[in-house]
């Protein structure tokens, strides 16, 4: 941002080739267009050979007539692609295949075997390939974090550390030493989304939800009160993943629409409605059959927060079904005030005042607040008297 010419820098990225021109992004700068704003797209193509050789010889620090046999090997093998680049040359390196020699004081390799080695035709199998070659333990921390998406944090890590009785870090560290993650600003990083997609697919599909089941109860076996917001919901969103099908235990599933809760209640505290919505809404999705009797007071509340949180958002849909079910399984009309009074701000936003109205007055009335049903000037002068 600029104080000075009061303007913002925006920079994102994405896989072209996996959108089509329907995609949110490019409406999304269809859209910015019409407020004069030129947007500047800049298109990353896969190097050449020229390109290919230059690089090579930077890095071998050889002048290019002596790289250009080598360079065209790596271009056949992975297309131009930097980051297969990269990966190839670093696992040439470590196969001695490409080596300093210390008595010409330069980079030497063998062309015939490197042109005889086998490479995977796409970068997911490559990295998939140089995954599978790690130790179990190794490959079980990249599994782990993988479920965390393209980057965790070091104290999750060491969280989850504690929880699940291992060494995460010292494994993750053997992974940022192959070139698999980076760590920075606290924090461990895949290199590219491609090697946390490889690492994820260790995971058979079926078993996914399990795994983020498992992580997620890991981070809530400490006192959940004491947990900072961040740990929370990213203990509750782990749960989530695994869902209702990952419950091995019927007394379970009040304890985690709990945590989803508490979750929604963070989150609503942050004023950030959506969020709180979908804490909500998982909560009463983990609830099992007769909840409303077995479990009376978590159920309302669960439906209480969703419902605020549907008006919000403004999904009437879920609001008019939430409300239904409050106004059906509510025990007392005061557990009842809180939708109804929701109820009547969402008619009253949606310009149906007549509705908006009559429904308020069902309520005053309910609750002995009775109002005369036509007002004169003199009713309304003396009203103003009182007050």
């Amino acid at each position: 941002a600029s104080h000075q010419s009061k303007s913002f820098f925006f920079l994102g990225c994405c896989r072209g080739d996996e959108m089509t021109d329907d995609h949110q992004i490019w409406n999304m700068i269809n859209s910015v267009k019409h407020f004069s704003i030129t947007p500047t797209i800049v298109e990353l193509t896969c190097m050449d050979k020229d390109n290919m050789n230059t690089l090579v010889s930077n890095i071998l620090c050889l002048s290019p007539r002596l790289t250009q046999s080598l360079s065209d090997i790596l271009y056949h093998k992975t297309k131009g692609n930097p980051l297969f680049f990269c990966q190839l040359m670093i696992s040439l390196n470590r196969e001695g295949l490409l080596s300093v020699s210390l008595s010409r004081r330069r980079w030497e390799w063998d062309e015939e075997k490197i042109q005889m080695r086998k490479i995977p035709d796409n970068v997911a199998f490559f990295f998939s390939k140089m995954i599978n070659e790690l130790s179990e333990d190794v490959r079980t921390a990249l599994r782990v974090m993988s479920c965390f998406g393209s980057s965790a944090k070091i104290s999750l890590i060491e969280t989850l550390e504690q929880a699940l009785n291992s060494p995460l870090a010292r494994y993750l560290d053997v992974a940022v030493s192959e070139g698999l993650l980076t760590k920075s600003d606290g924090r461990y990083h895949f290199v590219h989304d491609r090697v946390q997609e490889a690492a994820y697919d260790i995971m058979k599909s079926e078993d996914r939800c399990l795994y983020h089941f498992q992580y997620g109860l890991a981070l809530c076996s400490t006192n959940i009160f004491d947990m900072n917001d961040d740990v929370i919901f990213t203990a509750v969103n782990q749960i989530n993943r695994g869902g209702p099908v990952a419950v091995s235990k019927p007394s379970q599933s009040s304890t985690l629409a709990n945590l989803n809760l508490i979750a929604g209640k963070r989150a609503m505290g942050m004023s950030d409605f959506r969020s709180a919505f979908f804490f909500f809404d998982n909560g009463i999705n983990f609830l099992r059959k007769n909840h409303w009797k077995e479990h009376y007071d978590l159920s309302l509340q669960l439906f209480d927060g969703a419902a605020k949180c549907s008006f919000f958002i403004g999904d009437n849909e879920s609001l008019n079904l939430l409300t239904e079910q409050i106004l059906t399984y509510a025990r007392t009309f005061q557990d009842k005030l809180n939708v109804m009074y929701i109820t009547v701000s969402a008619l009253s936003y949606a310009s149906r005042l007549p509705e908006s109205i009559e429904k308020g007055m069902i309520i005053l009335s309910k609750l002995g607040q009775l109002l005369p049903e036509s007002t004169s000037d003199a009713d309304i002068d003396s009203c103003i008297e009182q007050t």
